[in-house]
């Protein structure tokens, strides 16, 4: 394997499975002597690399085996993870310990506040989070800021010279603060410890084998210690998949490209290219493509050979793509790569969840899922737990989507919100709280305060919350006296945090204390525990330690946006216990890693290749001429991935047709691969299982419902308002009055109709009753409940409302013949064999001695079309109520009846509406006819529903039942339609 040559680079092709190669290789060569292997070094990207590569070696090595050295170089805390070997602890000058990667946020979030004042702190930390990459950016590629100014030359937009300026600021800062603290970027401090071993190898060449293998990072600290160990003579590096047998012009093509000697200006590098980045990393190594040698080892896990120029062939340069009719059919085929193309997301995860089950069915088959679609992985995962499947994702999960994240954030929610409805029960129902034996007791409390809570938002505050409770006016008075002496002992556990948040501004530090702590009030110290309970610790402990070196001030409601933004930064990874032949991969994980079978899913643009991330810091053009990476990049490590992928022995390519939203565009990998091989070959079986598993086979949609109860258990009494819903809609009326069911107002609603309806009523007799019909003290009245009510509700209602009640006052003035005789009163009768019973909103005494019944109404007044057809006679029914002595103290015949509208009509609010006329204008009743037709209509609905036996047809006629609260009990959709054809 090229012993004595001045270089020792190798490649491992894309159809190899690199860590396996890679291991039987290194056995090979130094297998012979066991203690030759174990004192050897191989130098390794990541710590998932380590991990790939050590079970490599255990499946090569047959039995026992003493391993070489793995060093992780690619990971952030290099020293911690090579420990003494890169940093010795008797180096004569040890490099500076590296700054806390927090503490540097909160520093640079300072910064950056105090050079733009008006940005808010939890903006301020989200820009210090981008701010500081691109300070790492320029770090790793060890390019000096102060070029950044010589690179703009003026040609900047407002908007990208503003960025640039506050930049600068803020960077000619950090340094200051560096050496205040002695610790210098931990960046810089990787930088360091690399280039000082690689000295120390260059200076006393190490008397043992030093791999370097899979590394593809091309940052020149990392390129510089790559060509030091390709010139050991036990040195060797490895690199993945790079494209040995690409011809040297297309290679060329790639870049970079020195600048024009004449503009300056570099030509575009096709940084999308799944080979750039290893090319740039050859380049600054300082050696030639031609030096690599192909890694000869071959391993049972390989694809055919031939799979490595497809490949190549598919990602080669759009300008070259024309050429791809001339290739070899050979050259072009994807055997043993076949796609699945369903309709929906949840279709794909089914049908990759069924694809890793066959597996399982081939004793000792391994398959695994790589996709950067962390919703994707976690519906596969859900699917394969049908058949008690544990499958771990190694990308883990971002603290904020995990339950002490989602606590500590509904927590912080909760008190910004001045415990609004809505974040008051996210916070109460968490699974965390209360956990424990008092945990049913606590939901019991948290359900019953749900229920009270339900409607428009009462005022802020826990003493809001309280004052709703203990109302004694209003609907559901008591549920919410039942509820109010739970409320009243867990309101002082939220207490304390409330005070913080009515404080002002105030020291991160005293924000997160008070917020652990009332979590831990909440939740005990189970809270902490777990994995994902230790990640959330360690956060706020060091939140906690570094936040005097972040703003002086912050203000409580931007505590939950600084929360989420550093917890959707900290990625929490299960710890191992998943099934040993099944894993799901992020792309970052899957490096290295091999199966029997590799599903690559969330083919679609936007998903992989993902959309590059904006840098709000440094414009495109600045950090292409700085020599930055371009956004773009991550496009061309994107196709690297989906290229080491498709290199195993059996591929799974899936998408999904749309997603959640809209139809999707299917990823330029998967066309370029359709493109290539002329139709990528299709796992029929599998899409057909996957329509199958859950296909009912027969559809039996419901039928409409008719329940027929007998008549001996129907309802006895019925109210005038529910005499429409029992003619229109009979199961309607059925689900409300015998199976006692109710559609709950939603949490935090906007005031509805029903709502204001209400509210009005209650003014008006209150008015009546209290204040005698004063008309001084009708809108007083309004203004105070319109006081309690949210300020956009009131912003709106309140003018309106204010020229309603006006207009009634002018309008009962206008009236002298007519006093009002009474105001929401209650009453009955025994009438057709029920009892029908109802309340009047106003009857008047007229001038000739006879009832005028008043309906107040804050919408539209019922049609003519309606009442000739028999519907909306509830006046007519007052009226009959009134006139059989049903109403105490009020007797008399009824020839007045009106709908007092507070609604807009020519361009004022509030009209009077009557179903009647005296002369039958319009298809209008006489007045002396709408009592009798009322009781007539109410007579055979009593007979029919109530005292006979016909059965409670659903919807009999919908064009009178404009209710839809039991569409759903009944099934609506199945059958609405249907029955009509």
């Amino acid at each position: 394997m090229g012993e004595g040559r001045g270089l020792h680079l190798f490649s491992i092709p894309l159809h190899r499975a690199f860590a396996d190669a890679l291991a039987k290789g290194l056995i090979d060569r130094f297998g012979k002597d066991p203690m030759r292997l174990a004192r050897g070094i191989v130098l390794v990207p990541t710590n998932r690399a380590k991990r790939a590569i050590t079970d490599a070696f255990v499946r090569a090595s047959g039995g026992g085996l003493l391993l070489p050295r793995l060093v992780a170089i690619g990971d952030p805390e290099l020293d911690e993870a090579a420990g003494p070997f890169l940093d010795p602890a008797d180096e004569d000058d040890p490099v500076p310990v590296a700054v806390d990667p927090l503490q540097r946020r909160l520093i640079l979030a300072r910064l950056v506040q105090a050079a733009q004042p008006g940005v808010d702190v939890a903006d301020a930390v989200r820009l210090a989070g981008d701010l500081g990459r691109t300070l790492d950016q320029l770090l790793i590629e060890e390019i000096d800021p102060r070029r950044m100014r010589d690179v703009a030359a003026g040609e900047l937009s407002e908007h990208w010279q503003h960025s640039l300026d506050l930049f600068e600021i803020v960077l000619g800062k950090w340094p200051q603060e560096l050496a205040k603290l002695g610790r210098i970027d931990l960046a810089e401090r990787r930088n360091r410890l690399l280039d000082r071993v690689a000295a120390r190898w260059r200076a006393d060449p190490p008397d043992r084998f030093i791999c370097a293998a899979g590394i593809t990072t091309s940052a020149p600290a990392i390129a510089r210690l790559l060509r030091v160990v390709a010139g050991l003579a036990g040195g060797m590096v490895v690199f993945p998949g790079v494209d040995l047998a690409m011809p040297v012009e297309e290679w060329a093509m790639l870049g970079p490209f020195e600048p024009d000697p004449i503009t300056g200006r570099r030509k575009r590098a096709l940084e999308t290219h799944p080979q750039f980045h290893l090319k740039l990393l050859i380049d600054r190594m300082g050696v030639q493509r031609g030096e690599i040698e192909q890694w000869r080892v071959a391993t049972e896990l390989d694809a055919p050979p031939a799979r490595s120029k497809a490949i190549a062939s598919a990602m080669m340069p759009a300008e070259l793509t024309k050429g791809w009719s001339a290739i070899k059919a050979e050259d072009r085929r994807l055997a043993k790569v076949r796609a699945i193309e369903v309709a929906t997301p949840a279709e794909e995860a089914q049908a990759i969840a069924l694809a890793l089950r066959e597996a399982l069915e081939n004793e000792g088959r391994t398959a695994a899922l790589v996709t950067p679609d962390r919703v994707l992985a976690k519906r596969v995962a859900a699917h394969c737990a049908r058949w008690g499947l544990t499958l771990d994702d190694s990308a883990g999960a971002p603290l904020a989507s995990l339950p002490p994240g989602t606590l500590l954030l509904a927590l912080a929610e909760a008190g910004a919100q001045a415990f609004a409805p809505l974040a008051l029960l996210a916070l109460l129902k968490h699974p965390l709280v209360a956990a424990g034996d008092d945990r049913l007791a606590w939901l019991e409390g948290a359900r019953a305060l749900d229920l009270a809570l339900r409607g428009p938002r009462p005022a802020a505050g826990l003493a809001g919350v309280e004052a709703h409770l203990a109302d004694p006016e209003g609907h559901d008075v008591h549920l919410r006296r039942a509820v109010l002496g739970w409320w009243r002992e867990v309101a002082p556990l939220l207490a304390p945090l409330e005070a913080l948040y009515a404080g002002g501004a105030a020291p991160l530090t005293g924000l997160l204390a008070q917020l652990r702590e009332t979590a831990t009030v909440l939740c005990g110290d189970g809270l902490w525990g777990r994995t994902d309970g230790r990640a959330a610790a360690s956060l706020f402990d060091s939140l906690e330690r570094e936040a005097a070196h972040g703003p002086a001030l912050v203000e409580p409601e931007s505590l939950a946006a600084i929360l989420r933004t550093l917890m959707d930064e900290v990625a929490v990874r299960p710890p191992q216990g998943g099934h040993p032949r099944l894993a799901i991969y992020g792309l970052i994980e899957a490096r290295l890693q091999t199966a029997d079978l590799v599903i690559l899913g969330g083919l679609n643009e936007g998903v992989w290749p993902g959309l590059p991330a904006p840098d709000p810091w440094l414009a495109p053009r600045i950090r292409a001429e700085l020599g930055l990476p371009g956004l773009e990049r991550r496009i061309g490590l994107s196709a690297h991935d989906l290229a080491m992928g498709l290199g195993a022995r059996e591929v799974l390519l899936t998408r999904a047709k749309r997603d959640a939203g809209a139809p999707t565009i299917a990823s330029r990998f998967w066309l370029r691969l359709e493109a290539l091989s002329g139709g990528l070959e299709r796992a029929t079986e599998l899409e057909a299982w996957t329509r199958a598993i859950d296909d009912p086979r027969v559809h039996e949609p419901a039928g409409r419902p008719e329940p027929c109860p007998p008549a001996v258990i129907r309802p006895r009494t019925i109210p005038v308002t529910d005499v429409d819903r029992l003619k229109a809609d009979p199961y309607a009326f059925y689900a409300k009055r015998m199976l006692r069911l109710r559609q709950l107002d939603p949490v935090d609603a906007d005031p509805s109709a029903a709502w204001r309806g209400t509210a009005v009523h209650d003014v008006l007799e209150k008015w009546a009753k209290l204040d005698g019909c004063d008309p001084e003290a009708l809108e007083p009245r309004v203004l105070n409940m319109l006081a309690g009510a949210h300020p956009m509700m009131r912003a709106l209602w309140q003018p309106r409302l204010i020229e309603a009640v006006r207009w009634i006052v002018r309008e009962i003035a206008a009236r002298p013949q007519r006093r009002v005789l009474a105001v929401e009163q209650d009453g009955a009768i025994d009438f057709a064999g029920v009892t029908l019973k109802g309340k009047f909103d106003r009857i008047d005494a007229m001038g000739d001695g006879t009832l005028g019944i008043v309906d107040y109404k804050t919408g539209q007044p019922p049609s003519t079309k309606a009442v000739r057809a028999g519907y909306s006679l509830q006046l007519g029914l007052l009226g009959l109520i009134a006139e059989r002595g049903g109403f105490a103290g009020i007797s008399g015949k009824a020839s007045c009846f009106e709908y007092w509208s507070l609604a807009r009509r020519g361009g004022e609010f509030g009209y009077v509406a009557t179903p009647v006329d005296a002369g039958g204008k319009y298809g209008r009743m006489v007045p002396g006819e709408f009592v009798p037709v009322a009781a007539e209509n109410f007579t055979e609905t009593a007979r029919a529903y109530l005292t006979g036996d016909a059965p409670f047809t659903a919807k009999l006629h919908p064009e009178y039942a404009p209710y839809s609260e039991y569409d759903q009990l009944m099934r609506r959709d199945e059958w609405y339609g249907r029955e009509r054809r």
